[in-house]
């Protein structure tokens, strides 16, 4: 919690089954006991909700029924509300949870609990209070719209907004604000107004609009992900960090690729050669497993010291482990409301600081020109270059992984598609006058690997139908975008985003957009790149990578990781899915990147004989 919190009191302004709670309000930097004014305030207050005393909670449930300063609430106060009384209910079965609920069943957590016994965890409070002390911030956003500005969806639970309904269902939501109010809106997310341009011919004004930064937006990101602060204030670390995005294009990426295919060879010869009989495994275990190896291997090398697969599976456990909390980092969920992520992030950090890159050896030009970077603005022995590592790195694996997992998927639910992806690599094979002996003698350059028409298109069709990454940009001053049928008014703080999902699944666009279709990008055995809506071209159709000067810089070696993987795979592997059923998304990630499958699924291989 920003700011300085003040001692609370020891009344209590709303007992909830024996449990005393008082609630107190932060305003900036201060902390008090105040009722929310009637004056229109649009920005965040933060709720202190102080447990006093801990009653028998087992099986409590007990409407909220005071605002902030003890005014009564209902519908129609002029107070602002926390909730009407008659929707919310706070419930607690035992110490460790407690959550909303309202007339309709649907949960939302609303406390983590955290306990300060003789100081065993650093407390805000002072000593008196530290003794079954438990706290939770509570953020009540207030808004208003203004004349000019898009429409407004708030929601009815404070602070959270729409996104538990965005949660659920992210595109049938998104289109279900369209079809209400057009193209254009904002919508409470999370404690953040996000103004949505769904309208693809409009995404230009966005992305060229200077008014709009991609960089403060990021910044923040990346501190609250990954610790990493000095971007924030450095603008010059800023562009020489960009500067090093070239080392992923052109003559640097051939050596990428060539290396990457030695480590492809080298992983799956060692684990996967010596499967002369079926080998069942969980597909997304599988691909975690190798598409993290290959690529830590291909990035920052081999560890001189000891084994490299003991280092890097202890490096990907851990990384897992954080990657699985990745969207709740870059909320204002505080990290030590997490359990133990802060101390997963602290050692991936650690193993990826200066002293410890040193024992590893082949380190790519792009991690080596990072690293220069990184000594002139830090000290050798600074944590914060092990943080840079862990961005670049998390940037390196956290979308080709379930990117890979879901091809996969889709080829072993379609094999029609298999069979076709296999010929086309044969093909190529025998063109080169390559033949398929025993081990991996097979190599292709990044231009044969891009001829792969359908194996290509394939890819494409799995981040189209896959990939619920949003563009964000950082309103620095109020501005208007012009839109039709009409102007929009920005309030300077907020967010603008294209949501590219909308247009992934445009069956106007894309005919029968849920269905995976590999050939959906190849026309008369060439690479497709028209596509057309209301009668006009489109200059962006497919957008997983984001668009503009912030396209991923690393989605060239990333299409060709997966390519070679899958070269390999149907060229030596037979291959079956165990489990035939559908997988859903996990769409915990609905802003951010590739989705995760909720679940993972068994399949095998054998070398083929």
């Amino acid at each position: 919690m920003p700011g300085r919190v003040v001692p609370m009191h020891h009344g209590s302004d709303l007992v909830l089954g024996g449990t005393e709670i008082a609630i107190w309000v932060r305003r900036g930097g201060r902390a008090q006991r105040s009722s929310v004014s009637e004056q229109q305030y649009r920005g965040q207050l933060t709720v202190l909700v102080e447990v006093v005393h801990l009653g028998p909670l087992s099986g409590a449930c007990v409407p909220l029924t005071r605002a902030v300063g003890g005014e009564q609430l209902s519908c129609g106060s002029p107070v602002v509300c926390i909730a009407a009384p008659h929707l919310l209910t706070i419930h607690s079965e035992s110490k460790q949870a407690a959550w909303l609920q309202n007339s309709d069943g649907d949960r939302t957590p609303l406390f983590s609990l955290i306990w300060s016994k003789g100081g065993a965890r650093r407390s805000c409070f002072p000593a008196e209070c530290r003794v079954g002390l438990v706290f939770v911030c509570l953020f009540v956003c207030f808004s208003h719209r203004r004349p000019g500005e898009p429409p407004l969806i708030k929601g009815w639970l404070p602070y959270l907004g729409e996104a538990l309904n965005f949660q659920k269902n992210p595109l049938g939501f998104m289109k279900t604000l369209q079809k209400q109010h057009g193209d254009t809106f904002t919508v409470l997310l999370g404690g953040k107004y996000i103004t949505f341009i769904l309208d693809p011919f409009q995404y230009q004004s966005v992305i060229k609009n200077r008014k709009l930064s991609f960089r403060i937006f990021t910044n923040k990101l990346l501190r609250k992900a990954f610790s990493i602060k000095k971007l924030e204030t450095n603008d010059d670390l800023n562009d020489e960090l960009h500067i090093c995005y070239q080392l992923l294009q052109g003559k640097s990426l051939d050596i990428l690729t060539e290396n990457m295919m030695q480590n492809l060879r080298q992983v799956l010869e060692l684990h996967l050669l010596q499967a002369t009989d079926w080998v069942m495994t969980p597909l997304l275990a599988f691909c975690n497993s190798v598409m993290f190896e290959i690529t830590f291997t291909t990035i920052y090398g081999k560890s001189l010291a000891g084994s490299t697969k003991k280092f890097t599976t202890e490096l990907r456990d851990d990384y897992l482990k954080f990657d699985d909390k990745f969207p709740y980092l870059v909320s204002d969920v505080p990290i030590e409301l997490l359990g133990n992520v802060k101390s997963i992030r602290n050692k991936l950090i650690k193993n990826l600081t200066s002293e410890h890159l040193a024992k590893i050896q082949g380190w790519s030009e792009v991690v080596q020109m990072r690293q220069d970077i990184l000594e002139k603005y830090y000290t050798l022995e600074d944590l914060e270059i092990g943080a840079h590592h862990l961005g670049f790195l998390w940037a390196s694996v956290t979308n080709t992984i379930p990117t890979m997992f879901w091809a996969m998927y889709y080829l072993l639910q379609h094999p029609e598609a298999m069979a076709v992806l296999r010929d086309e690599i044969d093909h190529l094979l025998q063109s080169t006058g390559q033949k398929k002996g025993s081990g991996f003698p097979i190599h292709l350059t990044r231009e044969q690997l891009d001829s792969l028409v359908y194996l290509e298109s394939t890819i494409l069709e799995v981040l189209r139908l896959c990939s619920f990454s949003s563009i964000f940009r950082f309103v620095q001053e109020d501005l208007t975008i012009h839109s039709e049928p009409q102007d929009y008014c920005l309030r300077k703080g907020d967010l603008v985003a294209i949501f590219p999902p909308a247009l992934h699944y445009d069956p106007e666009i894309f005919e029968a957009p849920e269905e995976f279709r590999f050939n959906r990008f190849v026309e008369d055995g060439k690479k497709k790149t028209t596509f057309f809506k209301k009668g006009k071209k489109l200059k962006c159709y497919l957008m997983p990578f984001g668009t503009g000067a912030s396209k991923c810089p690393g989605r060239f070696l990333a299409i060709i990781e997966i390519k070679q993987l899958l070269v390999v795979l149907l060229t030596y592997f037979n291959l079956e899915i165990i489990d035939d059923k559908p997988i859903e998304a996990n769409c915990s990630r609905f802003l951010f990147g590739i989705q995760h499958p909720a679940s993972d699924v068994l399949f095998r291989y054998k070398v083929k004989s």
